[in-house]
């Protein structure tokens, strides 16, 4: 499996040719990023983008955050925070959901991500 971040999904809309390819491979994101997704469409009552991330996400797996991806979450953030790290919280959310739905690699083109897969078992692609 394979997760796709905020910023993936943000660039799929926008039609950047290098996020659909990663559609074919067996795609699944989080409750985080859905989260993401619908307060940015909804503070900009963007009904375009709305439209599409609706149908998105109901052809897509939704992995939830439930207490092993809060475990596995906040190992990571605590092993960023010995090294000195800052990194966004809900960043290190979707990780954590990702490791604990046993994820093979997570997509995005936010660079936290890298500083995440130091830190982790994650594979993390950023392009």
């Amino acid at each position: 499996m394979i997760v796709l971040d905020t910023s993936t999904l943000i660039d799929l809309f926008r039609g950047v040719e290098q996020t659909r390819k990663f559609i074919s491979e067996d795609p699944a994101t989080t409750v985080i990023t859905y989260h993401e997704i619908f307060a940015g469409v909804k503070h900009r009552g963007a009904k375009k983008e709305e439209k599409f991330f609706r149908r998105f996400f109901s052809e897509i797996e939704v992995l939830g955050l439930d207490p092993m991806a809060a475990e596995k979450s906040s190992e990571i953030m605590a092993n960023l925070l010995k090294l000195g790290i800052p990194v966004n919280s809900m960043d290190v959310l979707i990780a954590g959901i990702a490791v604990a739905n046993g994820a093979e690699r997570l997509v995005s083109r936010d660079q936290d991500f890298t500083n995440i897969a130091k830190v982790s078992e994650l594979e993390v692609l950023v392009y």
